[in-house]
């Protein structure tokens, strides 16, 4: 206990001399702006590859980046290979670089769609995501049958269902959840002219998404650790069941799966050949809660001080950045910089002002830097155009985000 105690404290020593550097680099910056630590990113780019080993490689997730500089930097590294991007348009962009983008949703972009089959090197780069015989029927009703080969990959729903279905634990996704369903699916897209089957993945958001260790309730842990036990266990079994039935009917090229939040277990499963994975080179809010992997922070937004309605509270210009999904307080930002400070309960963090408390609000001026933490990865870039990168101590560079190159993928 006492080990672990002291680890503890070295690691928030070591957070507070890096917090207290990376301010120092960008002090003559006027908020609001955004900043990735390199050396964190690089870290948790080796860290990811570590858990993930010999046994896979990883598909990058785009989506959880949102900088061409930054997913260059990432897939230039050893064990990756490949993006997971999040639209069409996205992947026509990103393939004028990439030779391997497959697209982690299903499209309904005719015009992106009109591109890509005019565009045959698009075509042998690009990879688009089916779950239905419908979603087949929607690309030959737009681009007729005069057209290159599409790629294709099968989405197998990796969701836990209970009590005949009656019961669902995990993202709602693809409607194929069985192994002969896969096959079935496999089928069509093997006899049907236009089409190439090329890979299938799932996401198991019930386990990689969530964090074991959420602060409350131990009973509430307890309860999420056993399902996400028997649903790791179910899957395993299902998800080999689902690619023999598929190879049965063609080879594939990949098997992709897992996320963040679930590298090791994945990459163990021997069907796997790839692991999509993104979030954990910026290290966001949500991604503090698990025990077996802990990411360093590596990318924060920073706000002014504008005003100080008493001597204990400071207030800042912004701050309400709020992530997507199920409303609740890990949704928020997480205060980073300076240590001590805490929301004001009755306001949170708002669009226009954050009232901020705490011991370290006593000694904020007027224009003091308040460093915050997204609790999601690429969200962040929605909201700036620019990232200012710091390794060191020092500012090296500022490249743009998708926004900043005046792209709105998403």
């Amino acid at each position: 206990m006492q080990q672990t105690a002291s680890a503890t404290s070295v690691l928030l020593g070591l957070s507070e001399v890096r917090m207290a550097q990376l301010d120092r680099a960008t002090e003559h910056l006027d908020p609001p702006f955004a900043v990735v630590d390199l050396d964190a990113f690089d870290a948790n780019a080796a860290d990811l590859a570590h858990r993930t080993g010999s046994r896979a490689t990883i598909r990058l997730a785009s989506k959880s980046v949102r900088s061409r500089h930054l997913i260059r930097r990432a897939l230039d590294r050893e064990g990756y290979r490949g993006i997971l991007a999040f639209t069409l348009p996205e992947a026509l962009w990103l393939a004028q670089e990439h030779e391997d983008v497959v697209i982690g949703y299903p499209t309904t972009d005719r015009t992106a769609l009109r591109q890509l089959a005019k565009d045959e090197r698009a075509a042998s780069r690009i990879t688009l995501m089916v779950d239905s015989v419908a979603q087949l029927d929607f690309t030959d009703a737009v681009l007729g049958a005069s057209r290159p080969d599409l790629r294709v990959c099968i989405d197998l729903d990796a969701s836990l269902e209970l009590a005949g279905g009656r019961l669902h634990l995990g993202p709602y996704r693809s409607p194929v959840h069985t192994p002969g369903q896969a096959a079935e699916l496999a089928r069509t897209i093997v006899g049907r002219p236009g089409f190439h089957l090329a890979g299938v993945m799932s996401y198991e958001g019930q386990i990689a998404g969530l964090g074991d260790n959420q602060p409350g309730s131990p009973l509430k842990r307890a309860a999420l650790r056993a399902m996400q036990r028997f649903s790791a266990r179910e899957l395993a079994d299902r998800r080999a069941a689902a690619i023999a039935a598929v190879e049965a009917v063609q080879p594939l090229e990949f098997v992709n799966g897992g996320g963040t939040g679930s590298i090791e277990q994945t990459a163990s499963e021997h069907v796997i050949t790839e692991v999509g994975a993104g979030s954990g080179l910026y290290g966001p809010g949500l991604f503090d809660f698990y025990r077996h992997f802990r990411p360093r922070p590596a990318a924060y937004f920073v706000m002014s001080v504008v005003r100080r309605p008493s001597d204990r509270i400071a207030t800042v210009l912004g701050g309400g950045w709020v992530a997507s999904g199920p409303h609740g307080k890990d949704r928020l930002p997480t205060l980073s910089w300076p240590q001590g400070l805490r929301m004001n309960p009755m306001e949170g963090a708002g669009e226009v002002q954050t009232p901020v408390l705490g011991r370290a609000a006593q000694g904020l001026r007027l224009g003091d830097h308040v460093w915050f933490r997204h609790a999601k990865a690429g969200e962040l870039c929605e909201r700036v155009n620019m990232l200012h990168l710091v390794a060191g101590g020092e500012v090296v560079d500022q490249v743009p985000t998708y926004r900043g190159e005046g792209h709105a993928f998403l």
